[in-house]
C-alpha cells in the first residue's frame, strides 16, 4: 500500500510523518535533531522500561510478534553489553511498531504514534505535548477536508439526480397523442401500449434506430417499464369494458403521461436504481 506523507513543526523542527497501513507513523530521526543525533534512539531502546513498552504494544497490536525474543531482550537489559537498534529489534522479534526506511529525504526510523509519543516523553514532557497538540491539528485539518470532500460529493450527487430527473421530465413523459394517431386502429395491442408510452410502435423504433440491438422495451427507462406494466392491466380492464382501441388508446396515453410525472419525483424508485 502507498505511503502518504506529511509533516509536523514542533518547536521550528520538522518532523516527517508517514501514514502506512492506515496507521500514523512519525519520524524519530526528525525528533531528535534538536536534542542530538540517532544515539539517543539507541539509547532509549536499550532501556528496560522502553523494551517492556514495545513489547506490550507488540503484543496488544502484533498477532507476528515473537514473544521469545522479546523477553531474551528484557532479560539482558540493564547489562553494559546490551544494545539494542530498531534493526535488531524488528529482526529478532517481527516488531511493526518501529521501522527503518532507507532513502536520501525520506530514510531514518519511524515509529507508530503511540510510540512515538513515548519517546517524545523521554526527550522532554515539554516536547511531547507539543508533539501531540500539532499530531492532533493536523488530524483536526484533516477530517474538515474529509467533511468538504464530503459535502462537495453530496452536493454533485443532488445536482446529477435533479439534472437526471430534468432529462427524463424532458425525454421519457409521454407526448399527448393527437386526434389522428388516437383514431388509427392498431392490430397488435402491445403496439398500441407502445404508442401509449412511447409515442411510436416497434417497427417504428427499429427504423429510427437501426443500430441498437433488441427492442423499444429493451431499451426503456425505469420508469417506462413500471408504467407500462400498469398499463397492460389498465387495457385489459377496458377492454373488459367493451371500449374500442382509439378510446382505450387516449385514455392509456393520458395515464401513461400523469405516471410518468409522478414516478420522476419518486423517492422509491430513486432507491431501485
Amino acid at each position: 500500500m502507498a505511503q502518504k506523507k506529511q509533516t509536523l513543526t514542533v518547536n521550528d523542527t520538522t518532523i516527517r510523518l508517514i501514514n502506512k497501513n492506515d496507521q500514523d507513523y512519525i519520524s524519530l530521526t526528525d525528533m531528535v535533531k534538536s536534542f542530538g543525533d540517532e544515539t539517543i534512539i539507541y539509547n532509549w531502546m536499550r532501556n528496560r522500561n522502553t523494551l517492556e513498552f514495545l513489547g506490550i504494544w507488540e503484543q496488544i497490536n502484533n498477532s507476528d510478534f515473537n514473544p521469545l525474543e522479546f523477553d531474551r531482550f528484557r532479560n539482558e537489559a540493564g547489562l553494559n553489553r546490551f544494545t539494542m537498534s530498531p534493526k535488531k529489534w524488528v529482526d529478532a522479534t517481527g516488531a511493526i511498531g518501529i521501522f527503518s526506511k532507507s532513502g536520501r529525504y525520506g530514510g531514518g526510523t519511524y515509529a507508530h504514534k503511540d510510540i512515538a509519543f513515548e519517546f517524545g516523553s523521554w526527550l522532554s514532557p515539554e516536547f511531547k505535548l507539543y508533539l501531540i497538540t500539532e499530531f492532533q491539528r493536523l488530524k483536526d485539518e484533516e477530517n474538515k477536508t474529509l467533511q468538504l470532500e464530503w459535502n462537495l460529493q453530496r452536493t454533485l450527487s443532488k445536482i446529477n439526480y435533479r439534472i437526471h430527473t430534468d432529462s427524463i421530465k424532458a425525454n421519457l413523459i409521454p407526448s399527448k397523442l393527437n386526434k389522428s394517431k388516437i383514431k388509427f386502429v392498431y392490430a397488435n395491442e402491445a403496439d398500441m401500449l407502445n404508442m401509449a408510452l412511447f409515442g411510436k410502435t416497434a417497427k417504428e423504433w427499429r427504423v429510427a434506430n437501426p443500430k441498437k440491438k433488441g427492442n423499444i422495451r429493451d431499451h426503456a427507462a425505469l420508469e417506462q417499464l413500471v408504467v407500462l406494466t400498469n398499463l397492460e392491466s389498465i387495457n385489459a380492464m377496458l377492454i373488459e369494458q367493451k371500449l374500442e382501441q382509439p378510446e382505450r388508446l387516449e385514455t392509456l396515453n393520458k395515464l401513461a403521461i400523469t405516471q410518468m410525472k409522478s414516478l420522476v419525483n419518486s423517492k422509491n424508485i430513486k432507491k431501485l436504481k
